[in-house]
C-alpha cells in the first residue's frame, strides 16, 4: 500500500538558547524523514526561536511530531507548537528579496513602525526583519536589518525615502542589492 501524500506543517519552538539547540531539532526532524522548507532561527535575549515549514511524510501527523520534538532533552522547558500549514510553500514574487537594508544607531520608540510604513507606501514587501540591541563601550547600538522585495519601478524612490527617514532618525543606513 503506497504511503499517503506528504503534508505541510509549521513547527514553532521557543526555548532557552543553548549550544546544540538547532542541531538537536534539525537532527530529530531528519530522523523522522521531514524535509525542511523555509526555516528561521534566532537567539533573542536568552531565549531562542526556531520556526520552519516542514514537509511531513504521509504517515506522520502534526500531533505525533509535536510529541517527538517535545521529548527532546534540549526542549524540556520549551514551548513546541506544530500546526498544519495552509499556505503554498513555494515563495511568490513578492517574497523574492531585492534589497537588504541595514540601519544602526540609537534605539527609538516607533522606529520599526516608521520604516515599515515607508516600505508599505512604496509597495515593498518586508520578507525578513531582524532587530537587536548590541551592547558597546560607548553605549548600546540598535541594529535593524530588513530584507525586502521592492517593485523595480519604485526601488529608487523607495530607497531614497528610507535613507531620508533614517537620516531624520539619526541612523546610519546601508543598502545592498540582491
Amino acid at each position: 500500500m503506497p504511503s499517503a501524500k506528504p503534508s505541510l506543517a509549521l513547527v514553532s519552538i521557543l526555548a532557552a538558547d543553548r549550544v546544540g539547540l538547532v542541531s538537536a531539532i534539525a537532527g530529530r526532524l531528519y530522523d523522522l524523514g521531514i524535509n525542511l522548507r523555509d526555516t528561521t532561527f534566532a537567539a533573542m535575549g536568552q531565549g531562542a526561536e526556531f520556526s520552519a515549514v516542514c514537509e511531513l511524510p504521509g504517515d506522520l501527523g502534526t500531533a505525533e511530531l509535536e510529541r517527538e520534538l517535545a521529548a527532546l532533552p534540549e526542549l524540556a522547558e520549551a514551548r513546541v507548537d506544530v500546526t498544519e500549514y495552509e499556505y503554498e510553500a513555494t515563495p511568490g514574487p513578492e517574497s523574492l528579496v531585492t534589497h537588504t537594508i541595514e540601519l544602526s544607531g540609537g534605539d527609538q520608540l516607533g522606529l520599526i513602525a516608521r520604516l515599515a510604513e515607508v516600505f508599505r507606501e512604496y509597495g515593498a514587501n518586508i520578507v525578513r526583519l531582524e532587530a537587536q540591541t548590541i551592547p558597546g563601550s560607548g553605549g548600546d547600538r540598535y541594529m535593524t536589518r530588513f530584507a525586502v522585495a521592492i517593485p523595480p519601478a519604485r526601488a529608487e524612490i523607495c530607497l531614497s525615502a528610507v535613507a531620508n527617514t533614517a537620516g531624520s532618525l539619526r541612523l546610519d543606513c546601508s543598502v545592498e542589492e540582491a
